[in-house]
């Protein structure tokens, strides 16, 4: 009997295991992150994001400077290239409704349709096994800021000054 217990008990931990690393995340968009993120008390990530020019990435694209350096490097249309969008709109590939977002917080931390909930989010650990990503130092944030502004446009990169623009930091719960 014990023995059958346990085989049945390990079966539903292996099911549940699969299960977890098979879910489909997907994408939300930064009006479900508005919902929580937005307030004094939560750290205002969302109207920090909204503020940057990170929310205004893809919009940048139909500027008269991004059609000039978009002829440079040789593309038609920098709103359509996927030169362009991987890093000014890096959900377009995979969440085509939230590319006007730009470089949203799904860019940073992954999709959120697993982890959104407040009962979830309430815990670091369970919203990283629910799919959120989150860096375990500013290293790790510089290198995945360096995958779309190491020499951008032939532009020098100060991660450090630009971190403080952006940063966004979880305020202690009391």
């Amino acid at each position: 009997m014990k023995k059958v217990l346990f085989i049945a008990i390990v079966l539903i931990a292996f099911v549940f295991i699969i299960s977890l690393f098979g879910q489909d995340f997907t994408y939300v968009g930064a009006a479900k992150c508005k919902t929580c993120h937005k307030s004094e008390k939560r750290g205002k990530q969302f109207p920090i994001w909204e503020e940057s020019k990170h929310s205004k990435s893809f919009a940048a694209l139909s500027s008269p400077d991004a059609s000039a350096k978009a002829q440079e490097a040789g593309v038609e249309n920098p709103v359509e290239s996927p030169k362009c969008l991987s890093c000014h709109a890096p959900l377009s590939d995979k969440a085509a409704d939230f590319k006007e977002e730009g470089v949203t917080c799904e860019v940073c931390h992954g999709p959120g349709s697993a982890y959104k909930k407040l009962n979830i989010m309430k815990s670091r650990e369970e919203s990283v096994a629910n799919g959120m990503v989150a860096y375990e130092s500013p290293d790790a944030i510089k290198k995945h800021c360096l995958s779309c502004h190491e020499n951008a446009h032939e532009k020098s990169f100060d991660f450090d000054a630009a971190w403080e623009k952006i940063k966004h930091p979880v305020p202690e719960t009391e």
